[in-house]
């Protein structure tokens, strides 16, 4: 909101160096960012959507510190494995063969559902979605061009040989803890157990819905090899940050970072820029105790789980927001709760200004304390915990104009992204699945309890409560956020 100059440095912590620092971009005034997406093979679970909402704040910080950004995330529909390394089934073809279904089909459900998901977190869309099969002809040039000094072939497949990199698995810390090493399968003529498949062979006697001609044989691309190409093809090498979640930090990014360094013909890391990327940047995980993220177990947590039970998607954001992205985060619908509570009280007082006046164009000195510390709060690694506090003092100060007040909370959502100038009261309040009653009805009875409730008549009062009570609505009489009900 104002210029660089003038504001605090935006720190970042860099996963590569494991230190917080200052953000530099490759172009002045640029920041290119790519994020690694999902494999659309099954729905994405709430845990793999904080990746995202972590890797939109970081994008709305960069917009709002003045940067041009320029955002890429992937959409994976072909080769990524079972074990996360080289070896299993593709999870495309097998989801493909349990359904009965074309691997495209499969492909673009769960595409779209990922996208829907996106939307309803409020993710801002990305100048570009990248989609791996639309870029097979570029992962086998770029196979081509690093065969020979570094890649060997077996029967499998094309393997890429670690040793021929610098401090490969620095990222990870590999080369001290191993890091990783259990969850890579063996397979038979590797030189290294963490050398990792370049391209993919068909297996004689099968036919794959998803198979390319190669230089080494019909057959698919390796997973790690799609992130470099794309990243590299959109936004060049090096580019300014690389995100993901924590897991990638221990096997798919070291081996993107190799692959990279190949390309390139670059050196070691200790210039980290020779990675590809000047920054790694990978969240933390969301911890569940009940075991139901997992999407092996069924009725998994995923975002329409939440919206069926009753709870706004942005409560789930709000929740994301009151972590630091580093932390873990433990999930509990208790936790979701007080997160939609947070929630409604900001919606609630920004529903009070809006319904005075629009924003205005800027604010006052009697603005600028706030307006700073969350300036340096988000550009200290995004330490949006602290950030919602800040917004959560303007949205309760008393006595100070009503649309500077406004533009200046519409300024920090911009950042935090819970849309609080568009949600109203009434699009908190979702239905959950299992409820039949409608809101008529809710207000009617209601309306006829406030009679009762006048006439001191409270034996019919505290009836028309428990009636409610047995179709799922709750009374909330003396809630201090003025919620007459809830489902």
């Amino acid at each position: 909101m104002t210029d660089q100059a003038s504001q605090p440095p935006l720190v970042l912590f860099n996963s590569l160096t494991r230190q917080a620092e200052p953000f530099v971009p490759v172009h002045p005034g640029e920041a290119r960012v790519y994020s690694c997406g999902p494999t659309v093979y099954n729905y994405p679970h709430i845990g793999n959507m904080r990746a995202y909402v972590f890797a939109d704040v970081l994008g709305r910080t960069l917009s709002f510190r003045g940067y041009r950004l320029t955002h890429v995330i992937n959409i994976t529909d072909v080769g990524h494995l079972t074990d996360d390394a080289d070896a299993g089934e593709d999870k495309m073809e097998r989801m493909a063969a349990q359904r009965q279904q074309s691997i495209w089909d499969i492909a673009e459900h769960y595409k779209q559902a990922y996208w829907a998901d996106v939307r309803a977190l409020n993710i801002r869309q990305p100048a570009q979605w990248t989609v791996a099969t639309d870029f097979v002809p570029q992962m086998i040039d770029f196979a081509r061009g690093i065969a020979d000094k570094h890649c060997y072939e077996l029967p499998s497949g094309l393997y890429f040989d670690v040793s021929t990199v610098a401090d490969y698995g620095r990222l990870a810390r590999a080369a001290t803890d191993d890091a990783g090493e259990g969850r890579i399968e063996a397979v038979e003529g590797k030189r290294h157990a963490a050398d990792f498949a370049i391209w993919r062979k068909t297996p004689p006697g099968e036919t794959r819905q998803m198979e390319w001609d190669s230089p080494w044989g019909r057959g698919a691309p390796g997973w790690h090899l799609e992130c470099s190409v794309m990243s590299g093809a959109v936004l060049g090498f090096p580019f300014d940050i690389h995100t993901g979640g924590i897991d990638h930090r221990e096997i798919h990014h070291p081996n993107e970072i190799a692959q990279n360094q190949a390309h390139c013909c670059t050196g070691g890391l200790s210039d980290p820029a020779n990675s590809g990327a000047r920054l790694w940047m990978h969240n933390n995980f969301l911890v569940e105790r009940s075991g139901k993220m997992s999407k092996s177990s069924g009725e998994f947590l995923r975002l329409q789980l939440l919206i069926d039970k009753g709870y706004h998607p942005l409560a789930y954001r709000m929740m994301c927001l009151q972590a630091h992205y580093r932390s873990e985060l433990e999930f509990s619908w208790e936790g979701l709760g007080a997160a939609l509570v947070r929630l409604k009280r900001l919606v609630m007082a920004v529903a009070t200004l809006r319904g005075q006046t629009a924003p205005a164009a800027g604010w006052s000195p009697r603005f600028a304390p706030f307006v700073e510390r969350f300036t340096a709060a988000v550009s200290d690694d995004l330490n949006t915990p602290v950030a919602l506090t800040v917004l959560e003092e303007v949205a309760a100060l008393k006595k100070v104009d009503p649309a500077e007040k406004l533009a200046v909370l519409a300024a920090m959502d911009a950042v935090l992204g819970l849309d609080l100038l568009a949600l109203d009261r009434a699009m908190l309040r979702l239905r959950p699945a299992t409820t039949t009653i409608d809101e008529a009805a809710i207000a009617a009875a209601l309306q006829r309890r406030a009679a009762a409730r006048a006439a001191k008549d409270f034996a019919a009062s505290d009836a028309l409560r428990d009636e409610l009570a047995a179709q799922g609505v709750e009374v909330m009489d003396g809630d201090p956020l003025g919620w007459d009900w809830r489902l």
